[in-house]
């Protein structure tokens, strides 16, 4: 599962000096679960405390918090996300450890601030708290090396909490992913890369996961709220079933391509439709550009005059080109609307049944192809 897209960017807009790497919420909630454990059997917090990541780094964090009681023990780390607009930078990661009786094993709860799984598809299954596979298994790792080391054994509870998660979370997609009340513990090699699109991504995926447990036979993929809102007024969709696509069409159809669901309606801008009805499927401005050529051989082939083809060659936006084409009577946006779905429907590789909206930002639909079935 995922708590969104932990970047809201992408590397375009990434400044021009070296950036700084960050940590990802399961690494701070194992360095805070093996600081606890360790204070439980000795009495005392290590800080800073080190762990070992899972392709072999090894990191130190130093502790903000650190409570001992009698039958357990607290450790916080502030979460250090680099220099990555990341929602939970900064934010508190608790854990809480208590011990267990051997055999039990290490087992998870979420306190505060972390969400629990309430729909299937994701990588744990409901009503599990939202701690990804490989954050509890690196937790279970540093437990059993301080297990070792102190002569005990690995059997404790694990609480994570972060202090306003709930708040927080409520800028990802886990609500519209079915976890509720909190974060997710994320993170696949405990580090944050500035200016990722891989976050983003990795939610598309476990979106199109959760709409393929659920069953349902109709989804949306939309590039913003403004296209998202348009297709909630054709369709009765429930909230999970939009995938908020933003610039990464590649990141939906080749997802789909494997994972399929029946009928997919893609829903965007004029200019970002027009970029994938060329094949990009990158739609980020400044990983793709508009073809105003490609606009005006489309106008051509709707019967334009050669005054209407060369302003719209001549424009300087797709919106102006759009207009043009529409003071002539063209049917510019259906044109490109059914370019689109073409491209988006050989990228699935004839997987799902594509519909293209194409809405302008007064949330209009400008360009319409429909389903095939």
């Amino acid at each position: 599962m995922t708590s969104g897209p932990e970047s809201q960017e992408d590397s375009a807009n990434a400044p021009a000096k070296p950036l700084r790497r960050g940590w990802t919420t399961g690494a701070c909630a194992t360095a805070a679960a093996k600081a606890a454990f360790e204070a439980l059997l000795t009495g005392h917090f290590p800080d800073p405390v080190e762990i070992v990541l899972p392709k072999g780094q090894r990191p130190s964090f130093a502790l903000a918090k650190s409570e001992l009681r009698d039958n357990e023990a607290m450790a916080g780390i502030i979460k250090d996300a680099g220099d990555d607009p990341d929602v939970t930078h900064l934010a508190l990661v608790q854990a809480t450890v208590r011990r267990l009786p051997e055999g039990s094993g290490v087992q998870f709860r979420a306190g505060p601030g972390v969400g629990t799984v309430t729909r299937p598809g994701l990588p744990i299954p409901p009503g599990e708290p939202a701690i990804n596979p490989v954050p509890r298994q690196m937790m279970r790792d540093a437990i059993a090396e301080v297990a070792a080391r102190c002569g005990a054994t690995p059997d404790v509870e694990i609480t994570i909490s972060i202090p306003n998660g709930a708040e927080i979370a409520k800028q990802t997609w886990n609500p519209r992913l079915g976890i509720e009340g909190g974060l997710s513990i994320l993170g696949t090699t405990g580090i944050v890369n500035p200016y990722s699109c891989s976050a983003w991504i990795a939610s598309i995926h476990r979106g199109i996961d959760v709409i393929r447990a659920a069953g349902l036979a109709h989804a949306a993929a939309c590039t913003g709220s403004t296209s998202e809102a348009a297709v909630a007024r054709h369709y009765a969709l429930p909230d999970f079933a939009y995938i908020d696509m933003g610039d990464f069409a590649g990141g939906v159809l080749k997802y789909l391509r494997h994972h399929p669901i029946p009928r997919l309606t893609l829903a965007g801008g004029f200019g970002k439709i027009s970029k994938l009805a060329e094949g990009a499927l990158d739609l980020h401005s400044g990983r793709s550009q508009v073809s105003l050529d490609g606009l005006a051989s489309g106008a051509a082939a709707l019967g334009a005059n050669d005054a209407t083809v060369a302003a719209i060659r001549a424009a300087n936006t797709a919106m102006e080109a759009l207009a043009i084409a529409r003071r002539a009577g063209l049917a510019l946006g259906d044109w490109v609307a059914a370019k689109a779905r073409d491209v988006a429907e050989a990228e699935a590789d004839g997987q799902v049944d594509v519909e293209l909206l194409i809405i302008d930002r007064a949330g209009e639909t400008v360009g319409h192809a429909g389903f095939d079935a």
